[in-house]
Formats: C-alpha cells, structure tokens, sequence
C-alpha cells in the first residue's frame, strides 16, 4: 500500500505538471511541423529552387528538393515524378501490409505526406506535444521506486522483456527474438520517453523536459508520502 501511494501520487502530480506545460506551450507534433516546413520549402540554399528561409533545411540522402534527373525513370525519386521543385524526405514508408514486399521499408516520399512509424488507426494525439506525458510519467515512477527500494537497479541488477520474433504489427518483424534490457529504473524510464521520438510522436525537446519535470514531480512526491508513512 505504501508502495501504491507514493507511486501513484508521483504519478497524478507529474500528469498535472505536465498537462500544465501543455496548456501553456503550444508544442507542435512532428506530422504537422514537417508537413508544415515541407509545403514552405528549403531553407538551406537561396540559390536553389524551392527556397523558404521557414523551410527544412536539405540534408543529402534525406531531405531533397525533387528534380527530373531524380525522377527520370530508374532514379531515386522516379515514383514522384510529377513533383519536381517539392520537397522529399527518405523515411519510413507504409505499406499495405505488414508482410507486403512490393512497397520499400524506407524510400523517398513527399515531405507533406510523412506519416509517423504507427499503424494506420493510431493518430498523433490532438493536444500539444510540449512536454511529453511519457517521459514525465516515468521519470516520476522511476524516482518512487528507486526511494522505496534503496536501489537505482531493478532487483538482481537487471530487468527484461522479450520481444518476440514476427510479434510487430506495424512491419514483418523481427526476424528473430530481441531482449530489451534495464539495469535501473531510470534507464527504463528514459527509454519509454524515448520510444515515443521513436514513433514519430515528440521531438527531443519534449522528451527531455519531460525527464526534469518527471524527476522533480517523482523526488517530491517521495519526501511526501513518507510523511505520510510517519504521520507526521
């Protein structure tokens, strides 16, 4: 019981700290800001086509700006012909099925149509990506657990969950059983902000704010609970 209260007190104060920050940071998601940056164009070269000092910057084999030679038959980009002087991104491309082989794993596709690494049926949230509520949560529970523990590591030094070979539901994958494995509860946590940069969810910003906040709500809400153990 003691255990439940701490860590679920951690937990509720981070998940008010961190709606907070959502309420007063308009953060914006990955779909809409590269979406967003890619019908504006490139910011890298005033010399090129397609400029737009608000526009992505062009990085060599993954942001490009679409040209004919690119989508001459054989090239790169050839299934985007039609779109030359738009911007392309080589990234994660969706396919019909998890086990269809026709469509690329990864290929050039048009920036204003980059779709995060999830399945059709799950959208980005519709709020404010600032802070993540991820990262936030479980650095809270991480602090709880390691205070009532005495110990920053998972009992035995190590914790793991496996990954089952074919389990994936977004691709054909993974070909063979993969071990995820913690030494702290910290490390987990921080990984479960992480999957969320992962998936196309949040930015970097959001996930390491979100381990501050998450630590600060999870030291405070230690210190008050064992107060609460006491009577005091």
């Amino acid at each position: 019981m003691k255990l439940y209260l701490a860590l679920n007190g951690s937990v509720h104060d981070a998940a008010i700290a961190a709606w907070g920050l959502k309420g007063r940071y308009d953060g914006i998601r990955p779909i809409s800001m590269i979406r967003y940056l890619a019908s504006l164009g490139q910011s890298s070269d005033p010399s090129l086509e397609a400029y737009n000092k608000e526009g992505l910057p062009l990085v060599p084999g993954l942001i490009e700006i679409i040209t004919k030679d690119k989508t001459a038959a054989g090239g790169p980009m050839a299934a985007l012909k039609g779109n030359e002087g738009r911007i392309a991104v080589r990234a994660w491309h969706r396919r019909s099925s998890p086990g269809d082989q026709s469509t690329p794993r990864v290929d050039w596709i048009l920036g204003t149509t980059w779709i995060p690494y999830q399945l059709p049926t799950f959208v980005t949230p519709s709020f404010q990506g600032y802070i993540s509520g991820h990262s936030t949560f479980s650095r809270a529970a991480a602090e709880v657990m390691t205070g009532i523990t005495g110990s920053e590591f998972f009992p035995g030094g190590l914790s793991e969950w496996i990954v089952k070979a074919g389990s994936f539901r977004i691709d054909a994958g993974p070909s063979s059983d993969i071990a995820l494995q913690w030494a702290t509860y910290y490390d987990a946590a921080d990984q479960a902000g992480q999957s969320r940069l992962f998936g196309g969810i949040h930015v970097q910003a959001d996930d390491f704010t979100g381990r501050i906040v998450g630590s600060t709500c999870g030291k405070d809400a230690w210190v008050a609970a064992q107060r609460y153990y006491t009577g005091r």
